[in-house]
C-alpha cells in the first residue's frame, strides 16, 4: 500500500509559492512534487528541515517557486 502524503502550497502576492511536504521520508518528498516543481517553473530556493535526516520519521520540505507568466 503507497504511503500517504501531504503537500500544502501557499502562495504569495508576489506569486511566490511555498511547497511544504509531510508526511514522506528520504527523497521520497522531492521525488513526490518533482512534477508539479517542473510545471510551475524554476526552484528558487529550498530548505530540508531537520526530519529529512532523521530516516523512517516523518519529513517536511519547504520550498519556494515563483510562477513567471508567459
Amino acid at each position: 500500500m503507497a504511503e500517504y502524503r501531504k503537500i500544502e502550497y501557499r502562495i504569495g502576492k508576489d506569486g511566490k509559492i511555498t511547497e511544504t511536504v509531510l508526511n514522506a521520508t528520504g527523497a521520497s518528498c522531492t521525488e513526490t512534487t518533482a512534477g508539479i516543481e517542473t510545471a510551475l517553473g524554476k526552484v528558487e530556493s529550498q530548505e530540508l528541515l531537520p526530519e529529512y535526516y532523521q530516516g523512517e520519521e516523518n519529513l517536511t520540505v519547504e520550498q519556494t517557486q515563483t510562477l513567471k507568466q508567459v
